[in-house]
């Protein structure tokens, strides 16, 4: 593995959660208590996790981003801005409710609703065929072995052959079987994983998956 690289921050900011609004945590407590294993928190991300787990994002060009699992939008709005205005942002996203709480609140995301496992399909649909970043908000962890292995083999199959994919993970549950499991299967499906320093701002502290070069 790599030597770990630096979180992400931006001065002058403290490590408060994006977006992190009485309503934002009340619908992700509500997606939580309908299905904790596919939302797998019960607050929304901090700044400080937005910042590292879109610094793939490139800064020039016309970058294809897709983005599993955004839930209330906090990694969505530094997406767009890392973005500007450039490239596309498609957002995939199975609860019907949070899809249409984020498509609301950002008019310039494609918000798909479906599975991340079927992520070459929804994204093909919109005339999507390769994607340059791949930001995930799914709860790895929490996933079986046969999703695990389906969702990442859909997300190889999207990216650019130099395609970048990122994730996070808790640290609190890094070492359980399932994320042992998931880590292991990020080297075997991708040429380069990095792991991000701790960013212990959220709640609870996680880190990034850095990941390039899916192997096919």
């Amino acid at each position: 593995m790599s030597v770990p690289v630096s979180e992400t921050t931006t001065p002058g900011h403290p490590p408060v959660a994006a977006g992190r609004t009485r309503g934002d945590t009340g619908a992700f407590l509500r997606e939580f208590f309908r299905s904790p294993t596919r939302v797998g928190a019960v607050a929304p991300s901090s700044r400080r996790l937005a910042a590292a787990i879109t610094a793939p994002i490139p800064e020039r060009g016309e970058p294809v981003v897709v983005e599993l699992g955004p839930g209330t939008g906090a990694f969505t709005k530094v997406i767009q801005d890392r973005l500007g205005g450039r490239g596309r942002h498609l957002a995939i996203e199975l609860s019907p409710a949070l899809a249409g709480l984020l498509a609301s609140r950002h008019p310039g995301v494609e918000v798909l609703t479906g599975n991340a496992a079927d992520c070459r399909s929804l994204v093909a649909e919109r005339g999507v065929r390769a994607v340059d970043v791949v930001v995930s908000g799914l709860p790895w962890a929490s996933f079986p072995q046969e999703l695990q292995r389906g969702a990442l083999g859909a997300v190889c199959e999207v990216l650019e052959p130099d395609g970048a994919f990122t994730t996070f993970a808790y640290v609190l549950a890094a070492q359980t079987p399932p994320a042992r499991r998931f880590r292991q299967l990020l080297r075997d499906r991708f040429e380069e994983v990095v792991m991000g320093r701790t960013v212990l701002g959220n709640l609870p502290p996680a880190f990034v998956y850095h990941a390039r070069r899916p192997r096919r």
